[in-house]
């Protein structure tokens, strides 16, 4: 039933009534009929009768009348927690099948709390309120999620130590059940690496010291390697010494990837870092799983590519129709390379080597040659010849001609455009190990055992597959919004515990800006506003003491 406003009368002389109206069903037919006619509208409201009608049915509603009770009595909470993304995420974790899976890796062992709860939650975690297992502990206390209540510190630690043993079978187990859901084939794959360090002084087999992309060589570090699809679908990771280069994490990418992935023909993607002979042996040699690759060059480092490749002539042709970046096709001695030219980065080149140069120029009239000697900026560009310095105008003048340019080396049967459009596609990599840098926080780390510092890492993995499962999902809905907004609405979505006449009940909080949206991209129904709990547990009156009687000596 429903209230429905009817209209009557002549125009300029309109009445409305309101009317109680039932639907019903007549012959597989939609039909309705007056139940009762309430009276006019505008009587109704001017003497009250409206309101005292609503009030009196909502003592027949048990969730209208909760909610009275609050707006009106101001009624106090025993708990408000963050509800929103553990509803979200939950349903994303189940149906990427991670509670089966896990389940089976732990197989015969006993833990003695739940352990698939506490990965939930450690991937959870690293979403919400990222930090270390410890503020993770009390974390805990401020969410409304299923089986968070008999978790423990000792609990987080005890997973994450499992999850770095069971590192390799739950990668492999993801990515069976990814490819049957997703697809049967795996074309492009992106890989690429970074390093995030540890707040020890010790070093260990794992945490050595090395390069450091975070600008910290005086701590330990690790290198990580992540592999993703074309759509930014992390499917395969590895983890390796600090003092790793990255030719030989490369090379260990590759060789993991064959070992735990079952997979065909595919098109390796990577940057200009880990171009080497053994590399390129290491893609197409195998007999058993041959890569075509698409690889970056480095310009100035290459010799082959700075005399050869960027000299052969060829006229460049616009990638999807935009003059900004053009394309052409080179053959040196067998070997296939695209050059790429970008016209709007060869302006930012150029400008950012007039400013260097204007720099030096200024810097050898004021500060003299020592002030230029051993300036790394400047180095390129300095010629020193008899105990002078000057600008090397050959060199500029070869800078210039890379001004723009980046040149691929591919063994595919891919178009010049399609293979500069793949390599530009690296940014998805990129920008998980953004996410997992940032977002989630993964450094620096504060476990000090090899093992929980894998394990805090696969967790930070886990958290990404949740985030991109859900942005894929808003993409496809057309939905635009920040991820730190989406996060904050979600948060603001909140399970409000009360007791009222003995009664305990669970309100859900509004939900505000784009919750709606992920709710339903996620495919969540959103709890009822007002949900029993059943009745408030009995309080005990305190007990009584009987009055000490001193009895005179």
């Amino acid at each position: 039933m429903f209230v429905r406003l009817k209209r009557s009368g002549p125009p300029g002389a309109v009445r409305e009534y309101l009317q109680i109206v039932e639907s019903f069903r007549d012959q597989g037919k939609v039909r309705q009929r007056l139940i009762a006619t309430l009276g006019r509208r505008d009587a109704l409201v001017a003497t009250g009768a409206l309101d005292d009608l609503i009030r009196s049915l909502t003592k027949f509603s048990e969730q209208l009348r909760v909610v009275e009770r609050v707006r009106q009595d101001g009624l106090q909470a025993h708990t408000a927690r963050a509800w929103g993304p553990a509803l979200v995420f939950g349903r994303l974790w189940e149906q990427q099948g991670l509670p089966e899976i896990l389940a089976r890796l732990a197989q015969g062992r006993r833990f003695g709390f739940d352990l698939e709860r506490a990965a939930f939650l450690l991937a959870l975690q690293r979403l919400c309120a990222p930090g270390s297992d410890r503020q993770g502990a009390a974390w805990l206390r401020t969410i409304e999620c299923p089986g968070a209540e008999a978790l423990e510190l000792q609990h987080l630690y005890r997973t994450v130590g499992f999850l770095a043993g069971a590192r390799a079978e739950l990668e492999r187990e993801l990515f069976l059940r990814d490819r049957d859901l997703f697809a049967s084939t795996l074309d492009l794959v992106f890989i690429d690496t970074t390093s995030t360090f540890v707040w020890r002084t010790e070093e260990s087999a794992l945490w050595r010291r090395g390069y450091s992309r975070d600008r910290r060589p005086d701590q330990p570090q690790v290198i990580i390697g992540l592999a993703v699809d074309r759509h930014g679908w992390p499917i395969a990771w590895e983890i390796l010494p600090g003092h790793t280069d990255d030719r030989t994490a490369f090379t260990r990418m590759i060789e993991t990837f064959r070992t735990r992935v079952p997979i065909g023909r595919v098109i390796v993607v990577a940057d200009r870092g880990v171009v080497s002979r053994r590399v390129l042996a290491l893609l197409t040699d195998d007999p058993r799983a041959p890569f075509d690759y698409i690889l970056g060059c480095r310009l100035r480092q290459d010799q082959a590519v700075a005399d050869e490749v960027l000299a052969r002539p060829g006229r460049y042709h616009p990638v999807d129709g935009q003059a900004s970046l053009q394309v052409k096709e080179v053959h040196v001695r067998g070997q296939r390379y695209i050059v790429c030219r970008n016209l709007d980065e060869a302006r930012k080149d150029a400008a950012a080597r007039e400013a260097i140069l204007a720099k030096l120029q200024h810097t050898l009239e004021h500060g003299g040659p020592k002030a230029v000697i051993g300036n790394v900026g400047f180095k390129r560009f300095v010629r020193v010849a008899k105990g002078s310095v000057s600008i090397d105008r050959a060199a500029v003048e070869r800078d210039a001609r890379l001004d723009g340019k980046f040149v691929l080396r591919t063994t595919t049967a891919l178009s010049a455009e399609d293979v500069a459009r793949a390599y530009k596609s690296l940014w998805r990599v990129e920008r998980a190990f953004r996410e997992v840098k940032s977002t989630f926080e993964v450094r620096p780390i504060f476990h000090h055992r090899d093992d929980t510092s894998t394990g805090h890492i696969v967790a930070c993995f886990l958290a990404l597959r949740l985030e991109v499962d859900l942005e894929r999902r808003l993409d496809a809905r057309g939905v635009n919004v920040a991820w730190p907004d989406l996060m904050r609405d979600l948060t603001e979505v909140r399970a409000v515990d009360l007791t009222l006449d003995g009664q305990r009940y669970r309100l859900r909080t509004d939900l505000a800006g784009s919750a709606y949206r992920a709710f339903a991209a996620a495919g969540v129904r959103p709890p009822a506003v007002v949900t029993p709990l059943g009745p408030a547990p009995a309080v005990s009156p305190p007990p009584r003491t009987e009055p000490t009687v001193e009895v005179p000596a």
